[in-house]
């Protein structure tokens, strides 16, 4: 199990082309690089990235999800292949940067009859994503998000039982922020969880780096060692969330010496 960082912790303050360089000189070897914008989905950016990484292993790629995302669900052919496009340039990106996860939110539930109630029914449509993320050696990864497709347990086992490859992403933000326990999205997913993000939160109920604030961590982490769990943790906080690029590099160390702990008892 390994601990790592996203780039969206670095949002408007640092573009992406100078995160990767900053987790390189944190001695952080394991990111998630959130793509924020259609120039930035490009194999050509993809190879500025490579470049500046330094040693850093690229563990996913994470795109602005609601630019094409939605589209790939739709019936319009026109939206649809322009989606696809968009896919596959994100996905020959991950492919340059030699990420293992391309991580989904998929349909955003902008209206309340957005999607089916048997999420089993958008199995054809996962299928399809799936197999373009084939082509470019990139697995598909469904993350709960209280905003968008996999907003509730129970979701990812019906799409699951048609799309058995299909990979989860456990994010404990948005399990909060969706009103249910990230220990439910757990027994959803169960050893198909691939990565998690993870964020701390305050008494106050305020989002902070994993070790600063109340969040179980042991306990969610031991849950999902239960379920075969050895994937890795991405921090994911926004640039509100902390003052100084060190505080990154303490939560790091933070996870790590956890992990350390529970593998050795």
């Amino acid at each position: 199990m390994k601990v790592g960082l996203s780039s969206a912790c670095f949002f408007m303050r640092e573009l992406n082309e100078d995160a990767v360089k900053i987790i390189d000189k944190l001695d952080i070897k394991l990111a998630e690089v959130f793509l924020g914008t259609f120039s930035e989905y490009l194999p050509e950016f993809a190879r500025t990235l490579l470049k500046n990484k330094g040693q850093v292993k690229i563990n996913s790629v994470h795109t602005l999800n609601t630019q094409f995302e939605p589209q790939l669900f739709t019936t319009h052919p026109r939206a649809k292949e322009d989606a696809f496009y968009w896919l596959r340039q994100a996905l020959e990106s991950a492919q340059i940067l030699q990420a293992k996860y391309y991580c989904l939110h998929g349909i955003a539930r902008l209206k309340k009859n957005s999607t089916p109630k048997d999420h089993g029914e958008l199995a054809h449509y996962f299928d399809e994503i799936m197999q373009t993320c084939a082509e470019y050696n990139v697995e598909l990864c469904l993350e709960n998000v209280h905003w968008a497709l996999y907003n509730e347990p129970h979701i990812f086992r019906q799409i699951k039982v048609r799309c058995p490859n299909l990979k989860g992403v456990l994010d404990v933000k948005h399990a909060r922020l969706a009103g249910h326990s990230y220990i439910d999205y757990i027994h959803d997913m169960q050893d198909s969880i691939a990565f998690a993000h993870v964020s701390d939160y305050t008494p106050d109920g305020k989002m902070c780096l994993p070790g600063k604030g109340i969040f179980p961590f042991r306990e969610c982490i031991k849950r999902m060692m239960d379920y075969g769990f050895d994937g890795s943790l991405i921090i994911e906080v926004y640039t509100g969330d902390y003052k100084e690029y060190e505080e990154l590099y303490q939560s790091y160390m933070y996870l790590q010496e956890l992990i350390y702990k529970l593998k050795s008892h």
